[in-house]
């Protein structure tokens, strides 16, 4: 085979990235933007010794599960992977990924027989994050295509509320009228680097942050705050960043509060969580209250027992999971999210502690405090946890830990060093909490071999 030939495939199967997969003459050929069951002529466009990478060059016979995309910048843009087949073929593709995981890389005896699909696949975040470019002479927002920071100009996207479109459309229009430049990440000149909205889900308050890239570079902005105010009545909180450095990150360190209170709150299973621009917050916030549901099932915590929630964001999990007469602690390594989780505590009438640390560091000093919850909760970033923070956690002897991951393969990981440190998978579930991209979370019981699964 050689680049630029044309072979005829099947695919059969999906990568984690959302690339269907298909064999000719033995070797694996990956083609984005195809469904399992299509039948295609591929170009072959890069080769290596065992697969190689090829792009749809025509369908010869769709999928039974294809389906129109609905959005026009689908192809372009690297936020979606699964606009183009159905949701319920989605949610099994999903599915398949987190048990293939489990099998493969943690070699667990147990799989998850279900996925929790999403209660809604459209206009479901509540939080977005656009980069802003200058493209012909004029600044541009959108969503970066995939593998690249090539912005693509789009406002309408499927996923983000409806509101977040015309709030970008109003600061795009001043921006250019204005003359106000974009960030180049080039040459590092600029003012505006990155536009990022986050609104609750249940009290329809919005946060606009500007990230720009100076102090005095904010200062182009100022006949725009009174303007948004007045024309989006939902807007409680304008801030700004400064990021002057040159990084892929998009926040820097300084936040500037230029309108309203600097944070706004939302309901999260009944509780009220108010939120600064960096804390952590699940972007699905309906089926976020179906994750903790299930996390609470599993947890299933008891009058006075001691609950550690480890990576505990500004506090939604353990305040949501929080039953009277039991004891709450957690950690966080951002500042602003442990200030955010203490008031979320005191304002839902909870007596909670929380500690700005990283979950080991958290973890060694609940154990040399002589701190034994009853219960663990853990919800790390996609890298999941490193092997001490896994071991501190076996070393304090919890009844149960309830692992929440936005990553199954790190997930597998974790609950094989988990088995190793003496614990059992009990239950586990796969929970859809971002349609039509490529991501799922699940959800996992870890007990102590030797004892009862007290959910039975």
């Amino acid at each position: 085979m050689r680049k630029n030939d044309i072979v005829r495939i099947e695919i059969t199967g999906m990568t984690n990235e959302g690339n269907g997969v298909g064999r000719f003459e033995g070797m694996a050929v990956f083609v984005p933007l195809t469904a399992i069951g299509d039948v295609i002529d591929c170009r072959i466009v890069k080769l290596a010794k065992s697969y190689c990478y090829g792009i749809i060059e025509q369908i010869i016979t769709p999928s039974e599960h294809r389906c129109e995309a609905g959005c026009e910048a689908f192809t372009k843009c690297g936020g979606c992977a699964f606009r183009h087949f159905s949701y319920e073929e989605e949610l099994r593709v999903k599915l398949d990924f987190v048990r293939s995981s489990f099998e493969r890389i943690g070699k667990l005896p147990l799989l998850p027989e279900e996925i929790i699909g999403s209660e809604r696949v459209s206009h479901y975040r509540n939080k977005a994050q656009y980069p802003v470019a200058q493209q012909d002479g004029k600044a541009v927002c959108g969503f970066y295509s995939r593998r690249s920071h090539r912005v693509v100009p789009q406002h309408s996207c499927d996923l983000q509320p409806e509101i977040f479109e015309s709030i970008i459309g109003r600061i795009m229009g001043y921006i250019n009228e204005e003359n106000i430049p974009a960030y180049d990440e080039i040459t590092g000149r600029g003012v505006l680097r990155h536009i990022y909205l986050r609104r609750g889900e249940n009290t329809h308050e919005i946060m606009l942050c500007l990230v720009v890239t100076s102090k005095t570079a904010a200062k182009a902005f100022e006949g725009l705050y009174s303007e948004l105010a007045k024309e989006f009545p939902d807007i409680a909180s304008i801030v700004l960043n400064i990021n002057s450095k040159s990084t892929n990150a998009i926040l820097g360190r300084e936040f500037i509060t230029v309108y309203g209170k600097g944070t706004i709150d939302d309901i999260m299973c009944g509780r009220r969580i108010t939120l600064s621009p960096a804390s952590f917050y699940q972007v699905n916030t309906l089926q976020a209250q179906r994750l903790y549901q299930l996390a609470g099932e599993y947890a299933d915590i008891k009058e006075g027992e001691i609950v550690l929630d480890l990576y505990c964001g500004t506090g939604t999990i353990g305040l949501s999971l929080y039953k009277e007469g039991c004891r709450l602690i957690g950690a966080d390594i951002v500042p602003s999210s442990i200030e955010n989780a203490k008031k979320n505590a005191a304002q839902n009438g909870i007596d909670a502690e929380f500690i700005c640390a990283d979950a080991a560091k958290a973890a060694d000093v609940f154990y040399e405090r002589g701190e034994r919850p009853d219960v663990i909760i853990a919800d790390p970033a996609r890298k999941g946890c490193d092997r001490a923070t896994l071991e501190l956690m076996a070393k304090m002897e919890p009844k149960r830990i309830v692992m929440i991951s936005c990553d199954h393969s790190t997930a597998a990981r974790d609950i094989a060093i988990l088995r190793e440190l003496g614990y059992e998978m009990s239950k586990c579930a796969a929970v859809d909490m971002f349609a039509r991209t490529a991501h799922v979370e699940c959800v996992s019981l870890m007990t102590r071999s030797g004892t009862t699964d007290i959910n039975g």
